[in-house]
């Protein structure tokens, strides 16, 4: 018996490196796991974006940017409703839905609202492709928006990074020339409030879901979108069933890319997905391309490659800080 007990005091301590090496790799593989399954999510989620902005390009024709504002978050209300379900939150009771900065909740919403219109009138003038990559100065304004508000500290680097990254943004839009147009500062503006609604998610305190943030700024959104297009037109009456169903998946496309954005970003480091945010870009001059005959490489090189280098230098130096 004491050789047994010795024998089993001699092989405990390989036993339990065994143990701990099992559970590292296993720990390993889950997180890889979840890794790669956010990061789909949000191509994902980038591919739903594309697939409304198709939409709004094909129904401009017949409907104005004011009219499928209100459309897309009306309806992009029930993706809102879908995630605080799928969050286990949806509740018939008031009170669940209270948080302490609900004034700044339902200003968000009312700040997309004003984003999605200048959004959804540029891409009825402008090329996708163009669109896209101006709306990559949001990271540029979460920068600049972020001292301004939260008196953060910015170094050479993300100066650097912003100056560069608005320098390339004027060059895809060529002010004083022949081919500038009014319609390429809307994307800026669109960008600006963008950047407004994430940096201003700071202020609410961690313990507030993300599905009940959604619900706010969706529904108020949606308000905010009436209020502007009640003031300004008149609404067309929906042609055929066929712009029915465009218009509903629109809308569905455009909230469903939110809640899968919010996923992916909610399981994985913004580090790991920042980068797949520029995946907009490639996809969106390749639909242009190839659904509307649009080619526009004249117009977006080379601001364009001046946009991603500052976008990876902020996620470069946003990476670096997170590790010290």
């Amino acid at each position: 018996m004491v050789v047994k007990n010795e024998n089993l005091k001699m092989l405990s301590p390989l036993v339990f490196k065994n143990a701990t090496v099992t559970n590292l790799v296993t720990k390993s593989n889950s997180t890889m796991t979840t890794n790669f399954r956010a990061i789909a999510t949000c191509l994902l989620a980038y591919i739903c974006f594309d697939i409304m902005s198709v939409h709004v390009r094909l129904l401009s024709g017949n409907y104005s940017p004011q009219e499928l504002s209100v459309y897309r978050n009306v309806i992009g209300v029930l993706p809102a409703i879908f995630y605080m379900w799928y969050s286990k939150e949806l509740s018939l009771k008031i009170s669940d839905y209270k948080i302490e900065k609900w004034k700044l909740g339902i200003l968000r919403g009312l700040i997309i609202a004003v984003a999605q219109l200048c959004f959804y009138t540029a891409l009825a003038k402008l090329e996708l492709a163009t669109v896209s990559a101006l709306g990559q100065v949001s990271a540029l304004f979460i920068v600049l928006l972020a001292i301004f508000i939260y008196k953060e500290k910015v170094g050479f680097w993300r100066w650097t990074a912003v100056i560069v990254g608005f320098l390339g943004a004027i060059m895809i839009m060529k002010p004083g020339t022949d081919i500038f147009s009014w319609y390429s500062i809307l994307p800026i503006c669109a960008a600006f409030c963008y950047a407004s609604s994430i940096v201003t998610l700071r202020s609410f305190k961690s313990s507030v879901s993300s599905a009940i943030l959604f619900l706010y700024s969706a529904t108020s959104a949606a308000f905010g979108a009436m209020i502007l297009a009640f003031g300004s037109i008149t609404f067309t009456p929906i042609k055929s069933v066929m712009d029915g169903f465009l218009i509903t998946s629109m809308a569905v496309c455009g909230g469903f890319g939110v809640v899968f954005l919010m996923y992916a970003f909610r399981n994985a480091p913004s580090a790991l997905l920042a980068p797949f945010s520029y995946f907009g870009i490639l996809t969106s001059f390749l639909i242009g391309w190839i659904v509307f005959d649009e080619f526009p490489v004249d117009t977006l090189f080379p601001g364009v490659i001046l946009i991603l280098i500052s976008g990876f230098v902020i996620i470069w130096r946003e990476n670096r800080a997170s590790k010290l």
